[in-house]
């Protein structure tokens, strides 16, 4: 099993997310418990250490699976018994599964995703993310340490992931370009913003 790089498609095991999303540069730490995603770990740590994070339907089930996801690698994966292990992952790339395949483990051929040239949107969306943080003290601190690495478009895709949006509205993010995200996260941003202040 190869894992993603920049040209083609690859094959993945797949971990079903529930009400959350991984953006590519955030990272996620999640408790696994369900058997086919344990499984999904042991596949990933056999096949070069990357999975396909992949967030459920709403109201869906294991198997009911959003095609776009991020391919992600295991950083760090604890054993706290044998049915339950605490793992973190860092999103590397946005890409769509073609091909999902298996009954209780799945495997995803994966394509990658093109992200776009976000060109001067960030600008404006980690302006709106630093007015909301200014209220938000204990989220900043949160966000920082989430941070792995230097290039604007992590804030965004940090703020994507962690902020307080229903899941499908992340998953709508997680679909769009990054200059499409940078500008629908501005403008959520101030809107959250407002509505907390007024509310």
């Amino acid at each position: 099993m190869r894992a993603v790089d920049a040209v083609g498609s690859r094959l993945l095991p797949v971990l079903p997310l529930e009400d959350v999303c991984l953006f590519p540069a955030a990272s996620l730490v999640l408790v696994v418990s369900r058997p086919a995603s344990l499984h999904a770990l042991q596949l990933a740590s056999r096949a070069g250490g990357q999975l396909l994070a992949l967030a459920q339907k709403e109201g869906g089930g294991p198997r009911d699976l959003h095609l776009i996801g991020t391919a992600a690698e295991v950083r760090a994966d604890q054993s706290l018994s044998p049915l339950e292990h605490r793992v973190e992952l860092d999103g590397l790339s946005r890409v769509r599964a073609e091909t999902l395949v298996g009954v209780d483990l799945l495997v995803a051929e994966v394509v990658p995703l093109e992200e776009g040239d976000e060109g001067d949107e960030w600008g404006p969306a980690v302006e709106a993310l630093a007015r909301y943080l200014h209220s938000h003290s204990d989220l900043r601190v949160f966000l920082e340490q989430q941070r792995r690495s230097a290039e604007p478009m992590s804030w965004v895709n940090l703020a994507c992931q962690h902020l307080p949006i229903t899941a499908s509205a992340r998953q709508k993010l997680l679909e769009a370009s990054a200059p499409e995200r940078c500008h629908k996260i501005g403008r959520g941003l101030d809107a959250l913003l407002r509505k907390e202040q007024t509310g």
